[in-house]
């Protein structure tokens, strides 16, 4: 009897461990299965909204036989794109053209700018069931939300009036939030013809067309003078503040056999730092960059501000470089720390350094869109104002804005900003852009200091044509803001 229960305990036992990798692959199955059925609800929930949004979803396109493509707003209630029923044909319509064509962009023969990125909240409904169910007995297509954006009609109006036919760009944000309050880009095109825009820039002669470039996210230009301050916080960090910098100009100077010349050969005679920012002094700003701070400490300053990074920014940009460091040749080094060589910048770039000098050092996130609203005018979803980082402390902004106070009350923008009723701070910049002597022209600054209200970054290109420069322009969009 004891030999038999022996016996079956070792047969149970054989028989346990025949089975134990069944029961693991059981239970490895059964995990697996569990761990698929999570994502399956955590994607629902959390990331459904957001692959569906992707531009490249190509099922947005078949949302749109089901929903008519809502409209796109001004922050103040202006309509800048609505679809129409013609012929039994939607048909996307821009009641301003130009004038919103670059930041709303276009819909057909692809799509850019808002209508790109809003793109599925645009052809997303959030009516109510009822009238849904409505539509959908009726055969009708659904009404798609309508996105309100941060933009203000006036001041895009106004900075587009104030370019006329100019070449260049105009961004207009708050610094506190990083709203944009306007982006002018020209040339510009008329997206209701979109077919005859896309002939255009298909013929020999439109080949090298620049029309659909947004300007203001991702031209990129030679800073100019606007560079200075990114050359003048480097000082402020190797030497613990502004003070102490003593430079006499003679109107031109030669370093290291680099031939520098200030405006119009104008001598400044002996300066400190503020008054290099004030009069936009190139030798003054050459001596201190060959003399008084290191080119690896400039480039990493610079990196720290953005430059050859991606912008925080949701819509396209090309990204900012600054190429100069400690082991790049030295005859470099008096055109590069006064804004020329091989350095380049975007408008909104600019215009996110000088957001941070008025925000005591932080970034905030530039934006367009601050909801998304059903067809019956419910909100849907609300966009609010978010961090960056910190491109410089407290100090260092504070320090910037003492210096840049200069040019507004006895320097380069005194002539329009001297007596103005609001206090400008910024900076201007005029950049060569080729051998004959033509010129880009730069104004960055803001308004208000004691409680900054608006940052404008402005580029004209080849502002010599005519003598319109970046600081008429400016004033333009501070008179617009200001009733």
């Amino acid at each position: 009897m004891e030999e038999f229960l022996q016996k079956q305990e070792r047969r149970e036992e054989k028989n346990k461990r025949k089975n134990r990798p069944i029961v693991l692959l059981t239970y490895v199955f059964v995990l697996l299965f569990l761990g698929m059925f999570g994502y399956v609800i955590f994607f629902l929930v959390h990331d459904a909204d957001r692959v569906v949004a992707n531009t490249g979803n190509r099922r947005q396109d078949v949302m749109a036989d089901l929903v008519q493509r809502g409209e796109i707003r001004t922050s103040d209630g202006v309509v800048i794109a609505k679809s129409e029923e013609k012929n039994g044909e939607e048909v996307r319509e821009y009641p301003y053209g130009e004038l919103f064509c670059h930041v709303v962009g276009y819909n057909g023969y692809g799509r850019s700018g808002l209508e790109l990125s809003m793109n599925f909240q645009l052809l997303t409904t959030h009516e109510n069931i009822f009238k849904q169910v409505q539509d959908d007995l009726s055969e009708k297509k659904k009404p798609g939300d309508n996105v309100i954006t941060t933009l203000d009609y006036k001041l895009q109006k106004a900075a587009s009036k104030a370019m006329g036919k100019h070449k260049g760009a105009v961004l207009v944000m708050e610094p506190d939030t990083g709203k944009i309050l306007a982006m002018v880009s020209k040339p510009g095109f008329d997206p209701n013809d979109m077919e005859k825009v896309w002939d255009d820039i298909h013929t020999e002669e439109g080949e090298k067309s620049t029309v659909l470039l947004n300007r203001a996210t991702s031209g990129l230009y030679a800073p100019g003078s606007t560079f200075k301050i990114v050359t003048a916080l480097q000082y402020i960090r190797e030497h613990g503040s502004a003070d102490g910098y003593k430079y006499t100009c003679t109107g031109e100077d030669s370093f290291n056999g680099v031939k520098i010349v200030c405006y119009k050969h104008r001598e400044h005679g002996e300066e400190d730092l503020e008054h290099c920012i004030g009069y936009s002094c190139n030798t003054g700003f050459a001596n201190l960059g060959m003399k008084e701070i290191s080119m690896d400490g400039l480039h990493a300053t610079a990196e720290e501000l953005l430059f050859n990074q991606e912008l925080p920014y949701d819509g396209g940009t090309s990204k900012s470089s600054f190429v100069l460091t400690g082991s790049s040749n030295r005859d470099e080094i008096p055109q590069t720390v006064i804004g020329q060589g091989d350095t380049q910048i975007t408008p909104l770039h600019n215009a996110i350094i000088m957001s941070a000098i008025a925000n005591g050092g932080v970034v905030m996130k530039p934006y367009l869109v601050q909801e998304i609203q059903n067809s019956s005018g419910a909100v849907v979803k609300s966009y609010s104002s978010s961090s960056v980082k910190s491109i410089m402390t407290a100090s260092e902004a504070s320090q910037l804005q003492e210096l840049l106070k200069a040019p507004a009350e006895y320097g380069t923008s005194s002539w329009k900003f001297k007596n103005y009723r609001h206090k400008i701070i910024g900076k201007t910049g005029t950049a060569e852009i080729d051998s004959d002597g033509h010129c880009n022209s730069w104004f960055v600054g803001y308004s208000n200091p004691e409680d900054p209200d608006i940052v404008v970054s402005v580029v004209i290109e080849d502002s010599d044509s005519d003598g319109l420069t970046g600081v008429e322009v400016a004033g333009a969009v501070f008179e617009a803001y200001y009733p």
